[in-house]
């Protein structure tokens, strides 16, 4: 028959033969042998059941039971939506696509008018959606079940499109779906399927309950999961079947065992781990719990369901081994296979990387190597390049999608072979790290232990293509979140959505926070419960305010209950409550319209007066942090300091290459860290740490003195947790008492001035009055403005201008709660604001909430779900709409974090023959990086400005050698002369080895860290 022709409706159709020529995997794909389309979903049901056994959580077992009608039915149900991803390749959209897999099925009956066909396109995933719905419904399934069942079909590769959408084209003329004998022959596709999985028939299918919405996205995932494994053909483990008479799932069973085994998967704590006990505090950390400690832990023994923990306390008071105590704990309590620790940046996650390894290792030894970290910048922390010697060098691209094969289209690329998991993807002899499957593109989140940045959760929230493995990936889990307070607007946006889910998915998650203004507590909590209570919105009017601080609120929803339950409890804080002396120092902030030179003089003039001030402080020795709002402010001082001060001075920005700026962090945790610390020194004599808002969080120094640039008061607060944060620290008698001097605002006009009198005082405070006590509202730095709005400096500068009225002191920790709350409760402007600023402070608010409404609404596009839909029953058209950053997270950030985008570069000197690294090692004539010198490349890394971030995207380009590395091949290259100087566009930069990235002028410096 022509291929041309108009398909022959008479004569019988040999279905068995018909479904020994349905092919799956083509001869390319199968390692050299097509695999029959049978035997692929044999396979893959065949490996959903080795996930069912060893990798899911009891969680999602219970929950899939419940749906199926019984645990034995649970693991058979689940085996069968695995296996029934790829029903539409029985479709001649699909089958002819590879022409000698095309013939076969033509020569056994199916036929199609290629003419015809070839005006169109059918994915066989939408197929699979559209052609199940008529297969389920007459087997006698509900509607309601067929509903919530073909998205995990249409969408395996990664979006679930619309009902609407599932259909092919009309171009086609009903050639893509193919006739009758089509339909014969996928009806027996399914019912051998079906029946080799042990059911009577397909109606013996039917669940007898709808999951939640959040639990079908997390099957969504698996489905995706299992489709991956069985689909790598690398190393003999899923080679092709071309023989009808061999495919059975006994030998798929015996074909997945291997794999599984070969590839080293397993899961966590796998429902094993027993609730720890008064003395696993001490045995996990070698100290006994502070009081603060123990109630975290009290609060989540005391639990009657997975929910939601908040825990506020101060800055060093021990919030992350609370928290990893109580995730123990829950994961105890309800079946938990594992934890996901999620941290503010990629800097705070590397060293929380090495405590979880530690905490895992002790809680179960068996499970220690499963610990990934995961961020975009992983292969720059050598702990985690160490545990991946051995390892092939290009494991973290693979699987960045799957084609209509249902193969990876990337692995050509990478030079990988066929089949995703690549040749060595078994767990090397000796290996120390997680198993290597987990390493590839979007996988990560689904390794058993997790720690990674908060962008990793974020991303789960977004709809974006296979955000399904990502919340698969945190199902089963615990969450713990740190410094969540640092979520702004836009992140907020991103964070209260995951929580929805996490809440409906029954997922126990853990807030930290030193600095949670009130209002943004309730809201976290309402969100999860939303999710939990599988409502639109939700509010806590049961919930209370804490008493007292550090505090701990848990909300939960049990199962069989109609509304949630709260504890909310508090306790005294280990340290007691302390006197912190505040002392502002005013400067000369020139206006918007300064000349260049007016600005240069304000910046000397500021930095002579700190620098006299501190020579005066530190007469007899002392450690001083001096914490600048940006990166110009904090090189400007540095170099007046070094002036003064010689080599006690140290200097950390954002915009030092990752090599030296890692080196500078460790030597001042060293030097400044915990006294009773295994590997503390001697404290040095004097130093003086300047830094940008890296030391902002998870900077474990402890200061004698804090000098700071204003900032909101959430933000001051975090600062001064680097203050005296450790007791028994020797301490001059100068510094002897805890103190924190603000700098970087100008109080305004003052009465005098306008009268014609001049200013007096150090640092342009006047004798007579407060130095915030004006006429004007007080003036800030540009930069500062920019970054947290005039809004939040105003009543910062406000609560200065009443503790100056109450001492010149603030209570530590005790009056944090109060400080936040008033820092961010606009509704008190008449109490807090003196009567001269309110004109301006009702601009800046109303200003500020524009902002705040702008930032927010820039967010929506990208959520997961839709304001209305978030009581949805099933994935219908969960990706409606396809939004930007489905690649790499390096693409995702830009989804979930608003603002200018900055570049990261490394550094190379270039002396006019040969490339050399940042510190002067020679490569080659074409930059190529011999193992040994690879990580001494890597460290030259820098961020760059985001004003350059343009240009620099537009003429930046890997070096010539870096074309075929595996991890260069992408990464721009900045090339300084021998004098350090480069040129991108119409800015001038040059790298300092002390200072860092220099910028010429016209840059703006707003860019904080």
């Amino acid at each position: 028959m022509s291929g041309n022709a108009v398909p022959d409706d008479g004569g019988e159709l040999d279905v068995t033969a018909a479904l020994a020529a349905l092919w799956g995997k083509s001869d390319e794909k199968a390692g050299g042998t097509k695999n029959l389309l049978l035997s692929h979903l044999l396979d893959t049901a065949a490996v959903a059941e080795c996930l069912w056994d060893g990798f899911l959580a009891l969680p999602t077992k219970r929950a899939l039971s419940k749906v199926a009608g019984g645990e034995s039915n649970g693991r058979r149900l689940f085996a069968w939506l695995c296996g029934m991803h790829d029903c539409g390749k029985a479709t001649p959209a699909f089958q002819r696509l590879w022409p000698k897999g095309a013939a076969a099925v033509r020569a056994a009956g199916l036929d199609w008018n290629e003419a015809l066909a070839a005006k169109g396109s059918w994915r066989h995933d939408r197929a699979g959606g559209y052609v199940l719905r008529p297969l389920l419904r007459d087997a006698g399934w509900d509607d309601e079940h067929i509903a919530w069942v073909w998205p995990l079909v249409a969408g395996h590769h990664g979006a679930i499109p619309r009902e609407d959408h599932l259909k092919p084209t009309a171009k086609a003329r009903g050639q893509l779906d193919g006739d009758h004998r089509w339909a014969e022959v996928r009806r027996a596709l399914v019912d051998r399927f079906t029946t080799e999985l042990g059911f009577g028939s397909l109606a013996e299918v039917v669940p007898v309950s709808v999951p939640a919405r959040s639990t079908q996205l997390h099957l969504s995932g698996l489905v995706i999961m299992a489709d991956w494994i069985a689909s790598d053909s690398s190393a003999g483990r899923f080679t092709g079947v071309d023989d009808l008479k061999r495919v059975s799932f006994a030998a798929a069973r015996r074909r997945a065992v291997r794999a599984w085994d070969d590839l080293g998967l397993s899961g966590g704590w796998g429902g094993t781990l027993e609730e720890p006990g008064p003395e696993a505090f001490r045995e996990r950390f070698g100290k006994p719990p502070r009081p603060s400690q123990e109630l975290v832990m009290d609060v989540a023994r005391r639990m009657q369901a997975p929910g939601l923990l908040v825990v506020e306390a101060p800055m060093g008071e021990g919030k992350t081994r609370a928290a990893l105590m109580a995730a123990e704990i829950l994961a105890a309590r309800f079946g938990a296979d594992g934890v996901f620790v999620g941290m503010p940046t990629q800097a705070t996650s590397d060293p929380m990387y090495s405590q979880v390894r530690q905490w895992v290792g002790k809680t179960d030894s068996t499970v220690a190597h499963q610990v990934a970290l995961l961020h975009g910048k992983r292969m720059f922390n050598k702990e985690w390049r160490d545990l991946l010697t051995g390892r092939s060098s290009d494991s973290e691209q693979r699987f960045d999608g799957v084609d209509e094969y249902g193969e990876c289209p990337d692995d050509d690329q990478y030079g990988l072979g066929r089949g995703g998991a690549g040749p060595q993807a078994r767990r090397p002899s000796g290996a120390r790290g997680p198993t290597e499957w987990f390493l590839g593109a979007k996988r990560g989140l689904l390794c058993p232990f997790v720690v990674g940045t908060i962008d990793q959760l974020l991303f789960a929230a977004t709809r974006t293509r296979h955000v399904m493995l990502r919340m698969a990936g945190l199902a089963g889990k615990v969450v713990v979140l740190d410094e969540v307070h640092a979520a702004d607007v836009y992140m907020s946006q991103f964070l209260l959505e995951a929580l929805r889910w996490l809440g409906q998915a029954r997922v126990p998650v853990v807030l930290l926070s030193a600095t949670l203004p009130p209002r943004q507590r309730r809201v976290l909590v309402e969100a999860y419960l939303a999710g939990a209570c599988s409502r639109e919105e939700f509010a806590a009017e049961g919930l209370s305010t804490p008493a007292g601080y550090p505090s701990v609120t848990a909300a939960w929803r049990a199962p069989d209950a109609s509304e949630p339950r709260y504890l909310v409890e508090d306790c005294a804080s280990w340290r007691g409550t302390f006197p912190v002396t505040i002392e502002p120092m005013p400067e000369v902030v020139p206006g918007p319209r300064a000349k260049r030179e007016d600005r240069r003089a304000a910046q000397a003039a500021a930095d002579t007066a700190l620098g006299a001030y501190l020579e005066r402080e530190l007469a007899d020795g002392g450690c001083a942090l001096v914490i600048r709002n940006t990166v110009g402010r904090a090189q400007s001082l540095y170099t007046e300091l070094h002036r003064r001060f010689g080599d006690d001075v140290r200097l950390l920005h954002g915009r030092i290459a990752v090599g030296p700026r890692a080196d500078r962090t460790e030597e001042c945790l060293r030097l400044l860290g915990d006294p009773d610390a295994e590997d503390s020194v001697p404290r040095p004599e004097r130093l003086i740490v300047v830094a940008t808002q890296l030391a902002e969080q998870s900077f474990d120094i402890d200061a004698d003195l804090l000098i700071t640039d204003l900032a909101p008061i959430d933000l001051l607060l975090q600062r001064m947790g680097r203050l005296h944060r450790h007791k028994g620290t020797p301490r001059p008698p100068r510094v002897m008492a805890p103190r924190v001097v603000i700098t970087g605002f100008d109080p305004g006009k003052r009465e005098a001035e306008e009268a014609g009198e001049t200013q007096g005082g150090q640092g342009g405070q006047t004798n007579a009055e407060p130095p915030l006590s004006s006429s004007t509202a007080p003036r800030f730095l540009g930069a500062s403005e920019f970054l947290y709005g005039r809004h939040l400096l105003l009543r910062t500068a406000a609560l200065l201008l009443r503790a100056a009225d109450d001492g010149g002191q603030w209570s530590i920790p005790s009056q944090v709660p109060a400080l936040v709350a008033s820092g961010y409760d606009d509704q008190d402007e008449d109490e807090l604001l003196p009567p001269a600023w309110r004109e301006d402070a009702e601009h800046a608010l109303l200003e500020w909430k524009t902002e705040q409404h702008l930032r927010a609404g820039r967010a929506t596009p990208y959520l997961l779900t839709r304001r209305g839909d978030k009581e949805g029953v099933t994935l219908d058209g969960l990706h409606h709409i396809a939004v930007p950053g489905t690649g790499g997270d390096t693409d995702l950030d830009a989804v979930v974090r608003d603002g200018e985008p900055s570049l990261e570069v490394v550094i190379m000197l270039h002396d006019g023959a040969v490339y050399r690294t940042l510190s002067g090692r020679a490569l080659s004539v074409n930059g190529d990086v011999p193992d040994a010198l690879f990580d001494e490349v890597l460290g030259g890394t820098v961020r760059l400005p985001p004003a350059l971030t343009k240009a620099a995207a537009d003429r930046l380009v890997p070096l010539p050698g870096w074309l075929g590395h595996p991890r260069l091949r992408y990464v721009p290259a900045l090339v300084l002369d021998a004098q350090g100087n480069a040129v991108i566009g119409d800015h001038r930069l040059r790298y300092d080895g002390i200072l860092g990235l220099v910028t010429g002028e016209g840059i703006s410096d707003a860019s904080g860290t």
